[in-house]
């Protein structure tokens, strides 16, 4: 088939007219009729003159081995068959001449004897000739050489003598050939030599030593060289290399060995393998690494060899060209060699010239496109003689690499020779042109019958042939004349299509090929068959576990057809289990469980149509039953194969052991020992009851069968495997499936296919012929051959057209069945136009709606997927500056003229613009609209605040708001009194100016908590609340806390301790404004601590909170309603925490709280030496007790008396340490004294302790434990400096004070020391 095309393609890529060719090529587009494909049917080809066409031809550079014959190929094919001629060296060869030389019969092909003859007498430059009526073809210029494996020259190699650590290289120097020999280096046992990063073999064949070693020393470096063609290898003369050690080299820079110097240059053909080569010397052994000067990494056709030292990109086009830097690197430094590359190219096609067959009077083109670096010279050829040697033709003209044949005349056909040449190469095609004329033929089947259901397409072939092309006409039922109308199409091929075909389109159908030579017809038959459908669907269904669950599925279909009937679970196939019975019309599972619950489908199946229906299965828990166990079958044996044809066997078997429970199936299984072996798949079953099957077979498949007999407990073992049955080949059944077309960017169009299996090739050499053709033009179908392929990529096409396509499968035993056509389109590009008449409509201050005017789907230039929408805030109505800058977008899909924005702000400007989307992107965007949008009601308050509350008033301050959407109007304050229940009160409102942000209200409650509502208004109306809570100020004189004469507040009692603390004054001041708390007291305790609170509020939930010091943890909290102490239990010892108190609301909300009060728990004393339990301790203690307690009771009784007791001599008597550091600082002991004598001093005992109520009255003494810096963490001195250490735990039933009149008890005054 020829396709005419308008345009021409230069070899840089771009388009453009052809000067000169397009006034003729519009002189003769109204004569020019498309080229005529040839049908591939050999009948038809059978009764067809053709002009010659080179079939079989040897390659242009033939290197022949002398001991053989020389065979020069030449074959051809025409109609009638052609004669051959040859020329050698561009002149006539006579064959019949030498007797040496041979034709073969019916072909060209030479056979020349050389034995006994000298062979170069038949080298040279051949040409074969293949000729008949109707033209001439050429071969290419075949270059006929011998192979040649020269000797090597004798030479006297002296031994090499080098240092340690020298370069050194070892020439091979080998003689040329023909082909070239391969190098390689061995030693006298022919071993290879060992290669490495250090020792490398050139290109050249020489060996190259970066540094050598003392183990390099040997006398039988020997070079090799094979000769391919005669298979011969040459040996070169044994070097011998002696390593020295006297004066060794010292470490050195890299150089480099090869090539020389710093740069060198290379030249390489497009297609071939680019080699480039760097050994370098130095010590160490340098590494060698490449990369591209310009930055560009290396091709990923790139590989490398000889330690890196080799680089080879294979398959090399023009971006391989460029400058490669190889560097060699070792510890001293680094050494670079350029190499500058460039990529020259042979001729090579863009598209040859093909076979044209031509009506007499029709126009057509010949096209030569070639390309190639530098560019190719284009020579015409006819029948072989060079265009301007063949006498003028008015209706032929050369233009370049188009030739444009006008008006042709029966008898002129002619065979067209192109030559395309450069320095580097050449190329040469024939292509013939055929006058034909020929009356119509019809290819299509006689008498073939097109079967399709009810309101689906129906498609007519009438395939046809006839030069000029068979004008196709069609007729109904031999009288009724089809049209081109809305039910029928008539296609450029002659192919009828019915739209939606009804029970009346069926009968016969005729079709009429004709031409100005005659007309021919054929009759084919339509059957419109009525559609299959289910008419009783199955049902959802819930059973019990255990029973039985019933699905129906019954189907209507045409009589003439014979439906399957497929079960799928889900989605899948039904699990291989007995339970589920497939019947006629329905599916059954027995003994249903949990995993049988799911959507289960009927699938009912003509070789024209499909249904399909579904309904879900649940199972729900049932009272078990007991199970009935029983076994599987024994397998089948004895499995034979008998009645063997091509596609059918039957096979035989014997049942097993059915092992009490009757066999309901058998499975016959195969494996494809060709394509798939060790896989067996299930082909059919067969009854029980039965022990042969009859199965069907496919072609080209090696075949072994076995056979799994089933009962109600589930498959026995599969049998032993059967003798295996081979099929023979035979073309395919099937072609494959999905068909697709779609193209991956501008100009292409990619085909794909689901390939056949192995198993559905039918036979060896399976490969695709794909067919493609622009839809709804008058063009014929390009193919093309795909083997071990899926897809195609087709390039050169317009931009997102339909195209028809069908992918037929062959192999070598012949083609599937005519592929169904499907349609797909080509690459799509950027969408070229923008929408226009882009209009706004408000529908409110949030919401717009966007129209304007679709594109021409012509624009779009793909698939149009919708527009998108550009929308921008440019700023508010009441901004001077520019608004937020934030584009947002909107895509709407499909071909969509209209669109909602929402989400819009108020009272503001905005600028919108559209674009058009496909699947490649989007096109250009259409002109900026701007809209305003109009006023709404205003946001919340920027905030609101309390500032100086009073008795009966307070003061609001807050801010705008962030958002006015509009012109501010005014505020609206709302307020109302909360009281102790958290109930509202009514409420008040007042309307603020638009230009306050602060005002007093008044008239207000005292110690009250009100609740205030702020919201902005404009014209639109109110905005949203912005709510606050506050508390009027407090009268001081309603608050008096209850103060005792001549003390301070009243204190709850708590245990004595050495630690206190207190944030505030001891002076009670009112709290100015709400609920607050007064003076806040601290003590540490052995294993808690005590916190005492004044407080104030209305809140009756109170709550202790507290946590360890500088710790993350949560807030331990305890609850301490209706007091004002607490005492904290089981903390840690020696550890400081963080105390506050808090008062919350019902809903746990704190409202108050005082600071955190910083409290440490005293350490427990150091018992790691306990002299208290020592036991002459304790017998001392004893006796200076009872000492002690007879001079108290002496004291006693002389105080009574008046008198004083004179302590001072009997400690001056008992000089004992344990009891010095009880002295006065004047050496005297403390006095007891009365209530009424302590008037004047009130200073407690050295180690007796504190009041009980843990604190030391400011009012009667400064002096403290805690002032003179002892005891603040609790702990006591090891040396007795206090004795109170030892005394024990402390006495719960301490009273607040010791005031008594009375001395004090001698039990008390002996604590003070024990």
């Amino acid at each position: 088939m020829f396709v005419v095309t308008l345009k021409h393609r230069n070899m840089d890529g771009n388009r453009k007219w052809v000067p000169g060719l397009g006034a003729v090529l519009l002189i003769l587009l109204s004569h020019m009729t498309s080229g005529l494909e040839v049908p591939l049917d050999p009948k038809v080809l059978e009764g067809l003159p053709q002009p010659p066409t080179i079939t079989l031809q040897s390659p242009k550079d033939y290197i022949f081995d002398p001991r053989e014959n020389i065979i020069i190929h030449c074959e051809a094919k025409g109609k009638p068959h052609p004669s051959f001629s040859w020329t050698r060296n561009g002149t006539h060869f006579d064959v019949d001449k030498d007797s040496k030389v041979m034709m073969k019969p019916g072909s060209g092909t030479l056979v020349i004897d050389i034995s006994g003859e000298k062979a170069e007498a038949y080298e040279g430059t051949y040409q074969c000739r293949a000729q008949n009526e109707h033209g001439a073809a050429l071969s290419n210029n075949i270059v006929i050489r011998q192979s040649k494996s020269p000797l090597w020259p004798k030479e006297i190699i002296e031994a090499i003598v080098v240092q340690t650590g020298t370069p050194l290289v070892l020439p091979c120097r080998p003689p040329a050939g023909l082909p070239p020999p391969v190098i390689f280096w061995m030693d006298n046992n022919f071993q290879r030599l060992t290669l490495d990063k250090r020792v490398s073999q050139a290109l050249n064949g020489d060996l190259y030593f970066s540094n050598v070693l003392p183990e390099d020393t040997r006398s039988d470096y020997i070079c090799y060289a094979r000769f391919p063609h005669t298979q011969t290898i040459q040996q070169k003369q044994p070097i011998s290399v002696r390593v020295l050690d006297s004066r060794p080299e010292g470490e050195r820079r890299p150089g480099f060995m090869l090539p020389l110097g710093t740069t060198s240059t290379k030249m390489v053909l497009k297609g071939e393998t680019l080699v480039l080569e760097c050994i370098a010397e130095g010590l160490p052994t340098p590494d060698v690494s490449w990369y591209r000067d310009d930055g560009q990494p290396l091709s990923s056709r790139t590989s490398f060899e000889n330690f890196k030292k080799t680089l080879k990109i294979s398959n090399v086009d023009e971006d391989d060209a460029g400058v490669y830097r190889c560097t060699a690197t070792n510890k001293l430094g680094s050494q670079h060699h350029i190499i500058k590359v460039s990529v020259k190219a042979a001729p090579f096609w863009v598209s040859a010239p093909r076979n044209l067959i031509l009506a007499p009077n029709e126009t057509g083109i010949l096209t030569c496109r070639v390309n190639g670096e530098p560019k190719p010279d284009i020579q015409w050829f006819v029948n072989g003689i060079p265009l301007e040697n063949v006498p003028k033709d008015p209706r032929r003209k050369i233009d370049g690499d188009t030739a444009i044949l006008s008006n042709v005349l029966t008898g002129t056909s002619a065979v067209y020779q192109c030559n395309a040449s450069n320095e580097f190469g050449y190329l040469m095609a024939n292509a013939f042109v055929s006058v034909l004329a020929e009356p119509p033929r019809v290819l299509t089947p006689a008498n073939k019958v097109y079967r399709v259901t009810t309101n689906n397409r129906a498609l007519l072939d009438c395939s046809s042939f006839g030069s000029p092309i068979p004008t196709i006409t069609w007729f109904k039922d031999f009288q009724i004349s089809i049209k081109n109308g809305d039910q029928y199409v008539i296609y450029e091929n002659g192919t009828l299509e019915i739209n939606l075909a009804q029970p009346i389109h069926s009968g016969n159908y005729t079709c009429i090929a004709t031409n100005n030579l005659g007309r021919r017809e054929n009759q084919v038959s339509l059957e419109v068959k009525e559609s299959t459908r289910i008419l009783k669907q199955p049902e959802y269904s819930v059973v019990q576990r255990g029973m039985s669950a019933v699905f129906e599925c019954k189907v209507k279909h045409d009589r003439t057809l014979t439906p399957t009937i497929t079960w799928l679970k889900d989605g899948r196939e039904l699990p291989q289990d007995s339970r589920f019975v497939v019947g006629k019309e329905g599916l059954t599972i027995d003994d249903v469980t949990e995993d049988d619950e799911g959507t289960y489908t009927c699938v009912t199946t003509t070789i024209l149509d499909e249904d399909s229906a579904s309904a879900r299965l649940t199972v729900v828990e049932a009272t078990p039953t007991p199970a009935v166990v029983y076994e599987k079958p024994d397998p089948p044996t004895d499995l034979e194969l008998t009645d063997q044809t091509e596609r059918n066997v039957q096979l035989t078997w014997t049942p097993g052991d059915e092992n009490n429970s009757p066999t309901q199936n058998f499975l016959i299984q195969y494996e494809d020992s060709l394509h798939q072996p060790g896989v067996w798949v299930n082909m059919t079953e067969a009854p029980g009851t039965s022990t042969t099957a009859q199965l069907q077979l496919s072609p080209y498949v090696y075949y072994s069968f076995r056979v799994l007999a089933r009962n109600q407990v589930g498959y026995s073992e599969p049998s032993g495997p059967s003798r295996q049955y081979r099929t023979n080949p035979a073309a395919p059944d099937e072609n494959p499936s999905n068909v697709q077309g779609k193209g991956t960017e501008p100009g292409n169009l990619v085909i794909s296919w689901m390939p056949l299996t192995g198993f559905q090739s039918n036979g060896p050499g399976l490969e695709y012929k794909v067919h493609w053709r622009q839809k709804d033009l008058e063009k014929d179908w390009t193919s093309k051959n795909v083997a071990n392929s899926s897809q195609l990529v087709v390039s050169g096409t317009p931009t997102y057209v339909p195209y028809e396509i069908k992918v037929q499968a062959f192999n070598d035993y012949g083609n599937g069945p005519e592929p169904q056509v499907v349609t797909g389109h080509s690459g799509e590009d950027l969408p070229l136009s923008a929408p226009d008449n882009v209009q706004v409509m408000i529908h409110n201050t949030t919401l717009a709606k966007v129209h304007w005017e679709p594109v021409s789907t012509a624009s779009v230039q793909g698939e149009l997927q919708g527009y998108k929408v550009y929308y921008r805030r440019e700023r508010g109505l009441q901004e001077a500056g520019e608004g937020d800058q934030q584009e947002r977008v909107l895509t709407f899909s499909g071909n969509r003229s209209e669109g909602m924005l929402p989400g819009l702000h108020p009272y503001s400007l905005y600028s919108v613009f559209i674009r058009v989307l496909n699947s490649k992107g989007e096109g250009p965007p259409s002109s900026s609209k701007t809209f305003e949008t109009p006023e709404g009601v205003p946001g919340p308050p920027s905030f609101l605040s309390v500032i100086n509350p009073g008795l009966d008033s307070v003061t609001l301050n807050w801010g705008p708001p962030v958002s006015n959407n509009g012109r501010l109007t005014g505020y609206t304050l709302r307020y109302q009194p909360v009281n102790t229940t958290s109930e509202l009160e009514p409420l008040r409102a007042i309307n603020l100016k638009a230009n306050e942000t602060t005002f007093t209200l008044g008239s207000l409650n005292t110690s009250v908590l009100y609740k205030f509502y702020l919201s902005a208004t404009t014209v639109k109306g109110p905005g949203p609340n912005i709510t606050e809570e506050a508390y009027t100020a407090m009268d001081i004189t309603l608050i008096q806390p209850t103060i005792e004469a001549g003390k301070g507040p009243t204190e709850p009692p708590h245990q004595t301790s050495p630690t206190s603390q207190s944030l505030h004054s001891p002076f009670h001041k009112v709290p100015p404004v709400g609920p607050v708390f007064g003076r806040v007291n601290s003590s540490g305790i052995e294993g808690g601590a005590v916190i005492s609170w004044e407080y104030f509020g209305l809140q009756k939930n109170l709550f202790v909170e507290y946590n360890v010091e500088n710790s993350e943890e949560d807030w331990k909290r305890e609850v301490v309603n209706g007091t004002h102490s607490h005492t904290i239990k089981g903390l840690k010892p020696g550890t400081s925490y963080r105390v506050r108190v808090v008062a919350r609301d019902g809903a746990d909300v704190a409202l108050h709280r005082t600071n955190e009060v910083l409290v440490t728990v005293p350490a427990v004393p150091n018992r790691q030496i306990d002299i208290a339990t020592q036991g002459w301790f304790i017998g001392l203690m004893c006796a200076i007790a009872l000492l002690i307690l007879v001079l108290l009771i002496v004291c006693f009784i002389k105080r009574n008396k008046g008198g004083k007791y004179p302590v001072k001599e009997k400690e001056d008597a008992h000089q004992d340490p344990e009891i010095q550091p009880m002295k006065e600082d004047d050496g005297t002991f403390g006095e007891y004294r009365s209530m009424e004598s302590d008037t004047e001093d009130h200073k407690p005992l050295k180690g007796s302790r504190t009041p009980s109520n843990g604190t030391v009255r400011r009012d009667e003494s400064d002096d403290s434990l805690v002032d003179y810096g002892e005891g603040g963490d609790g702990q006591f001195n090891e040396d007795g400096s206090f004795i109170g250490q030892y005394s024990g735990k402390k006495e719960k039933d301490t009273h607040e004070g010791n005031e008594s009149s009375e001395a004090p008890s001698p039990v008390n005054a002996m604590n003070s020391f024990v």
